[in-house]
């Protein structure tokens, strides 16, 4: 009787990366509404939530957060920036300080107790979203950075 071979073995199907795409889009939706649900209930506007991020950000990137680096990423003109600013500075979450090498530039820093409403909001996100990479092996979460870097890169004007 003659032997006939196992059929080849088919090669896994590609995800669709579209799907992908939108799971990026779901993701960036779902982070915007607990924004929006933090900016509510410390009473802020979206815009005034995102300029945390972006000053967060950039204390993060020890970069010197001025009015206008944070205007240019969020995308406001001055009077705009100057008005979230000055939202913040009343609502105690940031501080304008003057800069220890050039005293004519004002450079912005969130307060402490902005610090720790976000933390005490954010945290367990934060927490379920590292304990979920966690899972991952070390492939995997460089995918996951390269995928997200090239996202941002593609989606930065």
């Amino acid at each position: 009787m003659p032997h006939n071979p196992p059929p080849a073995p088919q090669p896994a199907p590609q995800p669709d990366p579209l799907e992908l795409v939108h799971l990026l889009r779901a993701t960036s939706v779902e982070f915007g509404l607990r924004q929006a649900e933090f900016g509510a209930a410390h009473g802020m506007h979206p815009t005034d939530v995102r300029a945390l991020v972006c000053l967060l950000d950039a204390a993060r990137a020890g970069e010197s957060a001025t009015a206008g680096l944070l205007g240019a990423r969020l995308g406001l003109n001055s009077a705009g920036t100057t008005a979230v600013i000055d939202r913040l500075e009343r609502l105690g979450h940031v501080l304008r300080t003057r800069d220890a090498v050039d005293r004519r530039r004002v450079v912005l820093q969130v307060s402490p107790e902005a610090v720790r409403l976000g933390q005490a909001f954010f945290g367990p996100l934060i927490d379920g979203l590292v304990g979920v990479l966690g899972t991952f092996g070390p492939a995997e979460v460089a995918a996951v950075r390269t995928f997200l870097t090239c996202a941002r890169t593609a989606l930065t004007p």
